[in-house]
């Protein structure tokens, strides 16, 4: 497994847990991590949804 698809992996595994984190991680402080926290405050599966979406 080379360290890319390894960070991925890591990457969907904190998402599972916390999909803001996740997303923040992935991307930074940018508007895709403030939607990932809404969503995630307002209900947990939508959050995750749009975790994977943009870790994927």
């Amino acid at each position: 497994m080379s360290t890319l698809s390894g960070n991925k992996v890591l990457l969907v595994i904190l998402a599972i847990i916390f999909p803001p984190l996740g997303v923040g991680l992935h991307t930074g402080l940018t508007s895709a991590f403030w939607i990932s926290l809404v969503l995630t405050l307002l209900f947990y599966l939508p959050g995750l949804i749009y975790a994977l979406w943009v870790i994927l």
